[in-house]
């Protein structure tokens, strides 16, 4: 016989004793922390609360900041039956039948909140499967997501659900919510006599970074590892949070947005001259696992692209950066990719090669194609001379400062200017050749 769907709850039992974290969920919404921007007195999920009103939401927001839970407490608020649904281990065939058993329930007037964990992971096939029951009311849809909904989610289960943006937790909060589990007699450590130094749970909070199943979890093993004092209590200090703790796993998904967002930082960072942002944002990459080569590559575009020719040696040294990297490894390759970082951060931007090449290619695909211009032309062959091929070219080698003021673009772009240096490093050395040079053209054909 299969499992009643409608009997799961997120709240677990007291004997399978599973983690803190799970432990110490809220049971109402009182003890609930954090997210006032929604529950705070007249914000939007209180005043959907206090008028006994839910509608289908798209919770989205990083680990541990209470988006299942939440979504159980409005359930409850408003006396809706929940379903826990998962992205992960349900299909289609799933999809029907709770959603033929939430048709039976309405029947018998009780709403049913349908909860889904990482909706990011379902197709769009499985997402439209729950249009109709979301439009008809069956259910009140409930969606949870770290990942970015307007990317993850189709369109019309957009246009019919709230998309709430849920923040991260801030240290505050979080050494709130560690203080609550220690003196928690019936859920948490109160039973336990455990006494933890306020530099203790500032560092449990901060490593956790907004993630208070992560607080939770490192505080049960430092309450665990505690020794019993000759008093009968048992006290977590910092080097114990330390030891318990290990090494922190950054939040970080390397398909999901959290991976742009961060290449974005480091590119930014870059670009606007900030060696120390840079350094930092490259060890938040590597820290959390990204793929090094991916960054180094990462640093040669960034090298053409925003320093070009106001200082050519730095794509010289982004490239032997990946070339560093590439035989030494991690963790000493990781240092040659620090050097180009602060290298390119502060080198001379420029991005004039950039937009050069992109009005270029522009022309290219919208200009109409012309031939070479014959002087451009090689002559291997009698009859490409006899057809005018390579006449009248001009070899600057030949030329007085081995230049020639010679057209070498087609007839309908004579004249047109892709290249603009700027006056920052190199390049302004660069315009002043290119000026004087296309001052000489001029020149020569007035």
């Amino acid at each position: 016989m299969t499992a009643d769907l409608f009997d799961k709850s997120p709240v677990p039992t007291r004997d399978a004793r599973p983690p803190l974290a799970d432990r110490m969920r809220p049971r109402i919404l009182a003890e609930f922390v954090g997210q006032e921007h929604l529950l705070g007195q007249g914000k939007i999920l209180r005043a959907a609360i206090e008028a006994g009103e839910l509608r289908s939401l798209i919770l989205w927001g990083p680990p541990g900041c209470g988006k299942t839970t939440l979504a159980f407490l409005l359930a409850g608020q408003v006396q809706a039956a929940f379903v826990p649904f998962s992205a992960v281990t349900s299909g289609i065939k799933e999809i029907k039948e709770v959603t033929a058993r939430a048709e039976r329930s309405r029947g018998d007037g009780r709403r049913t909140v349908l909860f889904i964990d990482e909706i990011h992971r379902f197709n769009k096939a499985q997402q439209d499967a729950f249009l109709p029951h979301v439009e008809r009311g069956t259910i009140v849809l409930i969606g949870a997501t770290t990942e970015n909904p307007s990317f993850e989610v189709i369109a019309p289960l957009l246009s019919r659900a709230k998309v709430l943006t849920l923040r991260q937790l801030s240290e505050e909060e979080v050494v709130l919510i560690l203080r609550r589990a220690l003196d928690d007699r019936e859920r948490g450590l109160g039973g336990l006599a455990i006494e933890a130094d306020d530099a203790a749970l500032g560092f449990v909070a901060g490593l956790s970074a907004g993630d208070a199943r992560v607080a939770l979890n490192t505080l049960e093993v430092a309450a665990q590892m505690a020794s019993r004092e000759p008093q009968g209590s048992r006290r977590v200090t910092l080097q114990l949070a330390r030891e318990a703790a290990q090494r922190r796993a950054p939040l970080y998904d390397k398909a999901g947005e959290e991976h742009f967002n961060l290449i974005s930082a480091l590119h930014k960072s870059l670009r606007g001259s900030d060696p120390d942002a840079s350094l930092y944002w490259l060890a938040r990459m590597l820290a959390s696992g990204e793929d090094p080569l991916y960054i180094a590559r990462r640093l040669v575009r960034f090298a053409s692209e925003d320093i070009g020719n106001a200082d050519p040696q730095a794509l010289q040294i982004a490239v032997a950066a990946k070339d560093a990297y590439h035989f030494l490894g991690s963790p000493e390759g990781d240092l040659a990719l620090a050097q180009a970082a602060a290298y390119l951060a502060t080198a001379p931007k420029s991005n004039a090669i950039y937009v050069a090449f992109g009005e270029a290619q522009q022309d290219v695909e919208s200009a109409p194609l012309q031939g070479v211009p014959l002087h451009l032309r090689n002559a291997p062959t009698p009859l490409m001379k006899e057809l005018g091929y390579g006449i009248e070219y001009q070899y600057p080698h030949d030329l007085p400062e081995a230049f020639a003021r010679q057209d070498y673009l087609p007839e309908g772009l004579k004249g047109r200017i892709y290249y603009h240096p700027t006056d920052r490093g190199l390049e302004a050395e660069i315009g002043r050749r290119l000026r004087e040079w296309r001052r000489r053209k001029v020149g020569a054909s007035s």
